[in-house]
């Protein structure tokens, strides 16, 4: 309870406030503030308010109609903690935006004791989410690319623009790791494996800190693992899943990027919701791994903790869980931590010292983003010039988007279309614009406002093939949905008369069952939706080559596809130049370089897999379910090719030579190695591979490094990724590819709970794929059994050296 101390609630004096010393640190600050705050005002700090959100109607998400309207004058007079997405609300002129925001700011400051301003926040998972904001790839892109350096490129980009307009911090990146394609959300993970996922998402978060933005992690943790794909379903997954695949991640990106902030998961873990779980968000998140900064809610999830995982009563008792498990912000409105929760404190029912401990790292934050300043200013400078859709972010974005692109499969060098061919294009995403588009990119969240517009120019994949190709012929064929099949005849007839017909299938991201993809929007199966698969089948019947392209937010299963298509490509929403892109890569005008960062199943009910398997969940005998893919992890092709030779153990990291200690694999192999190379359990290995580009153009091959454990004390995947590395080549170039690989990326949660380095033999496989291996470096882990915790090494050292062509003579 609040002590007797009696609290000055006379107007804060500027003169000799220690919290507005610039030379304490922000820790001191906040520790100077917090003595001189009412209980009200010390929890008005930990609220958010969010103007303008419309709670009725059937364009608002679940639950959002249960928001109560707040009185603008009486929420802000004790002060505020966070303003919610000013910007992401609904269309705004951005320079208009910013004078807006900064007069809310003004009102703000000028209503409270202390004058400080809000935090404001905003989406940014594809751009800042903000009408006429440039719109990037969805995350599914970035894993594609296997590019954290332009990751983290664009994600400065982002920061900068928002950082531009008045915000203060972001919501993103997402680092769930993908579990069942079925789920709507697939779309915002960067793909199914930990090691992608993490590497990827700590340079987002680098590129967005490095603007001054505060960079929020989620959702922590196990979001992705909901049964049956369902949004917010239960999660049931055992510990040793938490602690391999889901929690691996957000230590990269804590770790190695410096997020400031955490969002909980909607999820409840074997019964226990995220929002009330202190042992993950205080005992493993802040004592364990030594975070503090903010820990925010996700949207409704406090007052979740009421209505729809029934362990509270009422609001207070929502609000006494919450804070007590560690959250600090409620989001995305006043609710559970406003009057319900003074009344528990003053009831006694909550103890004042947790409200002190979360406004302390509030305080904090806002002290380090200048918010404290007694000289902040409250509109940014230049904002007349202000842009939020420039040259600089179209060219990143496109370039993102040409590396995302993934070319599954090429029978017969079908592509490049070659010049003069008569191309027909077909199906539901060929003239659609929005099949670009990821659901957290503005036009698709915030939803049409058609007398506004889209915001941006974004091509289709129709008006960019038809710039570099010619004349297409074209026909729609069906939609994206529902069951209308009286279009496919046309389509049919134009790819009869081509010499080669593109089909342009997938999705439509939507929020809440208004799209096929995004959140809300699940599926029960990996089958295209509506009738787009007799779609695909009916103009693959007419005998005309086809070129498949799938605009979606997930995987969908392949089968008699795989075997009839002359080729496939595969763009993950890839943003407002994808379009672009496509056709580049189309006409050959690019050669694609992406890799999937999720299988591509055959079977549409082999479900849920993922290739983090152990053997007994790929094919074996003792199934009649077969659940290989028709394209595995990291597969991708490109248009020149690429010979790997000597595998194995380096030595000098100098030498321009490979130690020659590997095999190579025709196959994949899933018994032991036999013994090698000894490898210290708390040491280090280099091993390398030479890549020689021997096509005649030009191109990247993406080398990647997967760990193989044939015997461990439980069951490990058959293999998983622990390096990769794009390797730029031209015709003829040749360069070795080093990684340095730290012992500590082979431990994993042993049978005791602990994660360790288990000695032992392993191989470190080279492969273009995780399902094709091409040359295996056996080792053996020598020593005792080594125990390793959060400050483990997380990823392998990796460098490209060229070598220097042969001279004849």
């Amino acid at each position: 309870m609040r002590g007797q101390v009696p609290i000055d609630t006379s107007p804060a004096s500027e003169e000799g406030a220690q919290w507005r010393d610039e030379r304490l640190s922000p820790a001191e600050r906040a520790e100077a503030l917090i003595p001189l705050m009412t209980l009200e005002e010390k929890v008005a700090q930990l609220v958010g308010v969010w103007v303008g959100a419309d709670a009725s109607g059937g364009g608002v998400a679940p639950h959002q109609s249960d928001m109560e309207g707040v009185e603008w004058s009486t929420v802000i007079s004790q002060g505020l903690g966070q303003l919610t997405r000013p910007f992401g609300t609904a269309p705004v002129d951005p320079v208009a935006g910013a004078r807006s925001l900064a007069a809310s700011q003004a009102q703000i400051a000028a209503a409270s004791r202390f004058g400080i301003p809000a935090q404001v926040h905003e989406e940014c998972l594809t751009g800042f989410a903000a009408w006429r904001a440039t719109v990037y790839p969805a995350p599914l892109s970035w894993g594609a690319s296997f590019d954290p350096e332009l990751v983290e490129e664009m994600a400065g980009l982002i920061g900068r623009s928002m950082r531009a307009a008045g915000i203060h911090q972001g919501l993103a990146p997402v680092l769930d790791v993908t579990r069942d394609y079925r789920w709507g959300r697939t779309e915002e993970t960067i793909g199914e494996d930990p090691y992608l996922v993490g590497t990827i998402g700590a340079a987002y978060v680098r590129g967005l800190e490095s603007t001054g933005i505060v960079a929020t992690l989620k959702h922590f943790a196990g979001y992705s693992v909901s049964r049956g794909g369902r949004n917010l379903a239960p999660v049931h997954m055992g510990r040793r899943e938490l602690a391999d695949v889901i929690l691996p991640p957000f230590e990269m990106a804590l770790r190695l990027g410096g997020s400031r902030s955490v969002m909980n998961s909607y999820s409840e873990i074997d019964g226990v919701p995220v929002a009330a779980d202190e042992s993950l968000l205080t005992g493993l998140l802040r004592e364990e791994w030594g975070f503090s900064g903010t820990v925010v809610a996700d949207y409704f999830s406090i007052r979740f903790l009421q209505k729809l995982h029934g362990l509270a009563a009422g609001a207070s008792d929502a609000a006494g869980l919450a804070l007590r498990a560690g959250i600090d912000v409620e989001l995305p409105t006043v609710d559970t931590f406003g009057t319900p929760l003074i009344e528990a404190v003053k009831a006694g029912d909550v103890d004042e010292a947790l409200i002190d401990r979360a406004l302390r790292r509030v305080l904090t934050q806002k002290a380090e983003l200048g918010l404290l300043d007694a000289g902040w200013e409250p509109l940014p400078a230049d904002v007349e010039q202000l842009r939020l859709d420039d040259e600089a972010g179209q060219d990143v974005a496109l370039r993102l988007a040409r590396q995302s692109v993934v070319l599954l499969r090429n029978t017969g060098g079908i592509l490049p279309l070659a010049p003069g061919r008569r191309i027909a294009l077909v199906g539901p995403l060929a003239d659609d614009p929005m099949g670009m588009l990821g659901c957290y990119a503005f036009p698709a969240h915030v939803g049409p406002h058609p007398e506004h517009g889209l915001g941006l120019d974004i091509p289709s994949l129709r008006e960019a093939l038809g710039g570099l190709a010619g004349d297409l012929a074209y026909a729609p064929g069906c939609g994206i949905t529902g069951d209308d099949t009286s279009g496919i005849a046309a389509a049919v007839a134009a790819a009869a008369e081509a010499d080669v017909c593109v089909v342009a299938v997938g999705d439509r991201a939507g929020l809440f069952g208004r799209g096929t993809s995004g959140e809300g929007c699940d599926a029960t199966d990996l089958r295209l939706p509506g009738v787009q698969a007799e779609l695909v089948q009916a103009v693959l019947a007419t005998g005309t080559p086809v070129v498949l392209v799938l605009l979606a937010g997930r995987p969908y299963a392949l089968g008699a596809e795989v075997d009839a298509a002359a080729a496939i490509v595969y763009g993950f929403f890839p943003g407002q130049r994808g379009g672009q892109a496509l056709a580049e890569v189309l006409t050959g005008a690019v050669n694609p370089s992406g890799r999937l960062p999720v299988s591509v199943l055959r079977d549409a009910a082999g479900l849920p897999s993922t290739y983090l398997s152990p053997p007994l969940g790929r094919r074996s005998e003792v199934s009649s379910v077969d659940p290989t893919p028709a394209f595995p992890f990291g597969h991708g092709l490109s248009y020149t090719t690429f010979e790997w030779s000597d595998g194995g153990v380096d030595g000098d990291p100098g030498s321009d030579s490979g130690g020659g200690s590997g095999r190579d694999l025709g196959g994949d192999s899933h018994g032991g190695s036999g013994g090698g190379t000894a490898w210290p359990v708390d040491g280090e290995v280099r091993v390398g591979i030479t890549v020689r580009n021997t096509g005649t153009r030009a191109g990247t091959e993406v080398v990647q490094l997967y760990l193989h454990d044939p015997v461990a004390q439980t069951t490990r995947p058959v293999v998983r990724l622990i390096g990769c590395l794009r390797v730029p080549l031209e015709p003829g170039e040749s360069a070795r590819v080093r990684f340095t690989v730290p012992a500590d990326l082979t431990s994993f949660t042993g049978v005791r709970g602990t994660r360790i380095v288990e000695p032992g033999d392993v191989e470190l496989r080279f492969g273009r794929s995780s399902g094709e291996p091409v040359a295996a470096v056996p080792l053996r882990l020598t020593g005792a059994e080594r125990e390793v915790g959060h400050l483990r090494a997380l990823h392998p050292l990796a460098r490209i050296d060229r070598i220097a062509p042969e001279v004849d003579g």
